[in-house]
């Protein structure tokens, strides 16, 4: 289709097919975590569900998360090429970085820049489930370390292994 624009004609394109809305009752849920034990217990009550993945992105990772009371979203971690924003729906969460604690409400988001060396995670220390989207880039060359514990993944890791390198078993 064309439109004449200020004397020149301009094409545009229309889409023939609909946006893919996707069915979020038929994206799988994943519970917990691939933590090395004891790391998976405060988080193996988290529920994730890979909407973007379900959507076909590859760059841009969305989550749908499910946090129950008491839960984890992750141990405090930070990446070196991967980039993180999270959108609190619905429930309340408790933020925590290295500057303390900061409470997140329907509502609110945070973001966390790449190779900022800043472990953050939530804790919902509420008594409902929290809801929140998790977004984020994917990057195959990102590690992430963790600020608290002694575990360690990198870009060339197959899994996650100490900090010294030596893998878990």
């Amino acid at each position: 289709m064309a439109i004449r624009h200020g004397g020149t004609m301009k094409a545009t394109f229309l889409l023939e097919q609909a946006m893919p809305k996707i069915d979020i009752a038929n994206v799988p849920e994943r519970q917990g975590s691939d933590y090395p034990a004891p790391y998976g217990q405060p988080v193996s009550a988290r529920i994730r569900q890979a909407l973007g993945r379900a959507g076909g992105l590859t760059d841009v990772g969305v989550n749908l998360m499910h946090l129950p009371a008491g839960s984890w979203s992750s141990q405090r971690h930070w990446h070196t090429r991967e980039e993180e924003f999270v959108y609190v729906l619905s429930g309340e969460l408790t933020l925590l970085t290295d500057a303390g604690e900061q409470p997140l409400r329907a509502g609110d988001c945070a973001a966390f820049p790449k190779n900022v060396p800043d472990g953050h995670h939530m804790i919902n220390r509420g008594e409902v489930t929290a809801v929140y989207l998790d977004i984020g880039t994917r990057c195959a060359d990102d590690t992430c370390n963790y600020s608290d514990i002694d575990l360690h993944l990198g870009p060339e890791a197959a899994d996650y292994s100490h900090k010294d390198g030596k893998a878990y078993r």
